[in-house]
């Protein structure tokens, strides 16, 4: 799993390792099982502090997303155990929403227009993947 990090967004960093990681457990890229980095490589690989991931391995944990096997590190959570339900995915999308109708007041960009966006935008996404799937 590769991470990106914005150090500009205004947004702690370990927040934003958790929401990567959430959303790729919630997404099925990780799946049941499969194992974090370790701490300490994966804070020299983002050139951040150990705690920082230290911290969103906490976070983690404590939301229900992963468990800290001791000696052998951190693993995504059987699914059975998992917290991404349909009503947690709809939750989390419902979150990123929420950041895009608060940038669109911003940009000052109405109801109608930001709708006509997203639409544009799935299609083009659909559009693509159909695109992709012919020889």
């Amino acid at each position: 799993m590769k991470f990106q990090l914005n150090f500009k967004s205004g947004k702690a960093v370990y927040l934003q390792l958790v929401d990567q990681i959430r959303l790729a457990a919630a997404s099925g890229t990780l799946r049941s099982g499969d194992a974090l980095p370790g701490i300490r490589p994966l804070a020299e690989e983002l050139r951040v502090n150990r705690n920082t991931v230290a911290k969103a391995y906490t976070e983690l944990e404590n939301q229900g997303v992963i468990d800290n096997v001791a000696g052998k590190g951190c693993f995504v959570r059987e699914l059975s155990a998992s917290p991404f339900r349909k009503d947690f995915r709809r939750k989390l999308l419902a979150e990123m929403i929420d950041d895009v109708v608060i940038h669109a007041h911003h940009l000052q960009i109405d109801r109608a227009e930001l709708l006509e966006i997203a639409a544009e935008r799935f299609d083009a996404l659909e559009h693509k993947r159909t695109r992709v799937g012919q020889p």
